[in-house]
């Protein structure tokens, strides 16, 4: 049966949430019936910067139960939206004012178009009669959203929002999850009008049939190398146990996907790492290898086939489990396709477990433990003794004190292999990274997590060039209670360009320094905890303060002053 909207059923598995109650067909204003029809889709946090084009819903917003987080930029509004996207499964809410408002926050849209994340942007818009006129901050939604939104629409109609709103969040969450945007002129939300709160629509969910799993059990059957690879969206708890119960069962190797490292734990025998940017290159071997792709929640795309170079399409039999019929830009067939969530997959998987003695010997066992084994030794810290602060030892040092459920976000750039490579990613760990590959992402982030889960250890990498893309929604974090531990790499360089630089014009540094302000006293300044790290011996107490102030609810930031030139775990040029 298809599962209803997620936003319902979560909050009914977690109890924390009262079913809202219908309004009946009573005289409302436009912006009460917005919020009443976010209440009633289970939404309880929207995060937006305010405009004048929706006055009536801030009206709206003052004495009701759904919170607003007041952000200092649209940008990050649409960036912890997404966030809130990633972690909860359910779409998150963005408001924001027309024209320069909307346009800031396309950065988001982008990451939920391209990361299949489920998000809806509501835009107050220029009065239904001043339309076409070029009036003040006036602007065409579906010109300027349509190459990356799945759908873009204008309600004109104070009596049809519940109608508009109920469908925008369906296809912001169904098939392959993404934004919505959802243009509503001030005067319609001023308008009154009598009419019900629309209820939420199915989410479909698909499923995998007894003949699909038999076709699937013979290419098992036939292959000699197969690879379980995880990624994209929809996914779940259950999704992520059964697949690695099934994987394990089978021992079958498990990779993931780019910024997926939360699919399947690290303590798993058959996880063997992630094929992103920085990955292993004997994990690349491995994937030019494979003679049997099993894809579930993605497609083999240019960052883990490294330009589409190692996947060999001929020698490669291909299975996709995808929500979807066919992924965006399909460039490797499937030899087996399969319309399900990975929820489903998972469900469908579990049943085919080998007999409780086993599945006997399997042609591929002892090549996963090899694999294995290459994870783990790719997974030690490096550390770069030479160097007065050794980032190896501080992340061994973080990741010793982590608990299990922590969540890690981090924004783009070479800083992030330290995150992604020796941190450990437990059952319950979560990963808020964009696969787009936007900087500025990791700050909005964390503040969304930290409020979404307050009792969660949060903790967010960035360069020193990503920070100041949204660094100043650290006054939201501070104005939200909010209270993420934030780690600043700083290089005096936007890393990777200077990476690339070095590989294509050696020695011609240019466009790439950055002039930075004191972080730790930026940090004071905004009223969180602030201190900078200039050597390794000066990190464990610094981080006991640090975690210190965020038990007693302050985001606290610590500086970490790398040395010159260093530009990722084993890369470090002449400055």
């Amino acid at each position: 049966m298809a599962a209803f909207f997620d936003a319902v059923t979560a909050s009914a598995r977690k109890g924390t949430h009262e079913r809202p109650r219908r309004h009946p067909a009573r005289p409302r204003p436009g912006g009460r019936i917005l919020v009443d029809q976010l209440l009633r889709h289970g939404v309880r946090t929207v995060y937006g910067v305010p405009g004048e084009s929706y006055l009536a819903v801030l009206d709206a917003l003052h004495d009701s139960a759904v919170r607003m987080v007041v952000c200092r930029q649209e940008g990050g509004a649409a960036y912890m939206a997404e966030a809130y996207g990633k972690l909860t499964g359910r779409p998150g809410v963005c408001l924001v004012t027309r024209g320069p408002g909307a346009s800031n926050a396309l950065v988001g849209l982008h990451t939920a178009e391209q990361d299949g994340t489920p998000l809806l942007l509501c835009v107050g818009l220029v009065p239904r009669g001043h339309s076409d006129r070029f009036a003040f901050q006036e602007m065409d939604l579906r010109a300027v959203f349509g190459s990356v939104a799945k759908a873009v629409e204008v309600c004109a109609d104070a009596a049809r929002l519940p109608e508009y709103l109920a469908r925008a969040m369906a296809v912001a969450a169904s098939g392959r999850p993404g934004p919505v945007v959802l243009g509503i002129p001030e005067d319609v939300l001023a308008d009154t009008a009598s009419v019900p709160d629309a209820e939420p629509l199915p989410i479909p969910s698909g499923g995998v049939g007894e003949p699909e799993l038999d076709r699937l059990a013979r290419l098992l059957a036939q292959a000699e190398r197969p690879l379980l690879f995880l990624g994209g969206s929809r996914w779940t708890e259950p999704a992520r146990e059964d697949l690695r119960a099934w994987a394990e069962a089978w021992e079958l190797p498990v990779a993931v996907d780019f910024r997926c490292q939360d699919l399947i734990p690290d303590d798993s025998p058959v996880h063997i790492g992630n094929f992103g940017y920085g990955r292993s290159p004997r994990l690349a071997r491995r994937l030019a290898e494979t003679d049997l792709l099993l894809c579930v929640g993605t497609a083999p795309g240019d960052v883990a086939t490294e330009g589409y170079t190692l996947l060999d399409e001929a020698g490669t039999r291909i299975v996709q489990v995808l929500p979807y019929d066919q992924p965006p830009g399909v460039l490797y067939r499937a030899e087996l396709a399969l319309l399900a969530t990975p929820e489903a997959f998972g469900a469908a998987v579990r049943r085919r477990l080998p007999a409780p003695e086993g599945p006997g010997p399997l042609p591929w066992s002892a090549r996963t433990k090899r694999d294995r084994a290459d994870r783990l030794d790719f997974r030690a810290p490096v550390h770069n003794e030479e160097d007065e602060l050794d980032l190896g030892s501080c992340v061994e040092e973080l990741d010793a004190r982590l608990p299990g459920d922590a969540v890690i976000t981090f924004g783009a750039g070479n800083y992030s292999h330290w995150a992604q490579r020796f941190l450990t990613y437990h059952a319950g760990t979560r990963q808020l990274g964009p696969r787009n590959g936007s900087m500025g992402y990791g700050l909005p982030a964390a503040v969304a997590a930290s409020i979404e889960y307050p009792g969660r250890r949060v903790v967010c990498f960035a360069g020193d060039g990503c920070f100041l893309m949204n660094g100043q929604e650290l006054a939201t974090a501070v104005g939200e209670g909010a209270a993420p531990l934030i780690l600043v790499l700083e290089n005096g360089t936007y890393g990777t360009i200077r990476m690339h630089q070095e590989r294509a014009y050696p020695g011609r540094v240019s466009g790439t320094a950055l002039t930075n302000p004191d972080f730790a006293a930026l940090a004071r300044a905004y009223g969180a905890f602030g201190e900078a790290v200039t050597a390794t011996a000066e990190f464990a107490p610094a981080l006991d303060r640090a975690l210190a102030a965020v038990d007693a609810g302050r985001p606290a930031l610590l500086a970490l002053r790398m040395a010159r030139g260093r530009l990722g775990p084993e890369l470090r040029v002449a400055e």
